[in-house]
């Protein structure tokens, strides 16, 4: 049987349901003409790539030649309801300074889709989601293990790791009222629906986890947890998201997660309200507030806790994204147990070039690391160079002054170089 916390959080969502189907059903009649609903959800969920990925761009180079295979694409989609896309990325890292080893690479290729198979005329589609990967290093290691090489408490480009072939993303996605209520169900990715902003994604935007998802005061579960969420539109500018999820899941075993699920009973759980400037504006004008409680993992040890996370962004003349974000946090297994992060995103030509800058302050997390390290600074600047309309290639320039769990340093310089082709 649940624990009453639990029954609590999916009695959250169920009536976050309730809650918004009135509001959102109101406005069913003045949108009978929209040829897209809104969405929820950070640049990484599936619809929001496709839609990103197919965006005109102003490229350096135009691939000609790929444009028959692009138009096949476009006619599946208006066809069958099948958007799909396949995307290969790689990074490079090497560090000023290490305990031991100074330099990480790795790549991934990735296939992703949402095949609207009911509703398609109705403006409440359901859809199938899916995100089936495989990740490898090239070095020794991968980047995501370089920041505990060189003493940092924190982690570099998460995804980039040496998993194999795993699973991110398989669920179904139900909307209603022309999608301003949104319930999803299946093998999940918190960071697609949990602490949105504009410049979430480690494969476009800033690779450093503290300008990501949670901004590392967050105990993020892994990709593929088995569970339920919900989001909508409780007005036209305020909208919030609850979801219920496996905390041990493990994305190269996801089936493993049903045993999890309804026997072992650890759960992520979360709740969102935001504000944002208009329904097609979600994260790109947006302020919100995140609260999440992780039961404890009794597989890896890390205790119970729970944390709130503030984030506030404005695309001003869409071209400047200022940002304020942070999060405190109790216990959970978190790298950081204080954090706060501001920045600016700069793109002066629309589907150009991106300049990101960031700089943060973090304080590690006792319950993770132990009690008595020093405060961490961080600074990352980088510049996603759109080659062609289908590659981009992002050089990344990152200092970590005090880097905690390397006392014999005061700084490190970290240099990034990532490609991603997306077809």
């Amino acid at each position: 049987m649940l624990f009453a916390r639990q029954r609590v959080a999916l009695a959250v969502i169920i009536g976050a349901g309730l809650m918004f189907a009135p509001a959102a059903l109101a406005q069913e009649q003045e949108t009978q003409e929209e040829e897209k609903p809104p969405t929820l959800g950070s640049p990484n969920q599936v619809d929001n790539q496709l839609e990103k990925d197919a965006e005109p761009k102003e490229p350096l180079v135009k691939f000609t030649f790929l444009e028959p295979y692009f138009d096949f694409k476009t006619r599946l989609k208006e066809s069958s309801g099948l958007g799909y896309g396949v995307d290969y990325s790689s990074l490079f890292m090497n560090a000023s300074a290490s305990l031991a080893e100074d330099n990480a690479s790795s790549g991934m290729v990735r296939l992703y889709g949402s095949w609207a198979l009911v509703g398609r005329q109705s403006g409440n589609p359901g859809a199938f989601v899916f995100k089936i990967e495989h990740r490898h290093r090239y070095a020794t290691i991968a980047p995501k293990q370089l920041s505990f090489n060189i003493g940092y408490a924190g982690i570099f480009a998460a995804p980039f790791s040496n998993d194999g072939l795993r699973v991110t993303n398989l669920y179904w996605r139900q909307g209603l009222a022309k999608g301003r209520l949104v319930f999803l169900a299946g093998f999940l990715d918190a960071t697609d629906f949990v602490d949105i902003y504009g410049l979430a994604s480690p494969w476009l935007h800033f690779t450093n986890l503290t300008f990501s998802t949670g901004s590392a005061a967050m105990a993020l579960p892994n990709d593929a947890l088995l569970g339920l969420a919900a989001g909508g539109w409780i007005s036209s500018n305020v909208y919030a998201i609850a979801s219920l999820g496996d905390n041990g899941a493990d994305p190269t075993e996801p089936f493993t997660g049903f045993d999890r699920f309804f026997n072992v009973n650890e759960y992520f759980t979360s709740v969102e309200v935001g504000w944002t400037t208009g329904q097609d504006r979600a994260y790109f004008d947006n302020i919100h507030l995140t609260l999440w409680h992780s039961d404890e993992k009794s597989e890896t040890g890390d205790p119970s806790g729970w944390g709130l996370n503030f984030s506030a962004t404005y695309f001003i003349a869409n071209k400047w994204m200022p940002f304020l974000r942070g999060g405190y946090t109790e216990d959970g297994g978190s790298l950081l147990q204080k954090s706060v992060s501001a920045g600016l995103g700069y793109q002066w030509i629309p589907g150009r070039d991106l300049l990101g800058f960031g700089v943060n302050w973090g304080q590690p997390n006792e319950t993770t690391w132990g009690p008595g390290l020093r405060d961490q600074y961080t600074l990352e600047l980088f510049w996603r160079w759109q080659l062609g309309e289908q590659l981009a290639v992002t050089p990344d320039l990152q200092l970590m002054i005090n880097p905690a769990l390397n006392p014999d340093q005061t700084s490190i310089w970290l240099f990034g170089l990532r490609a991603r082709l997306a077809l």
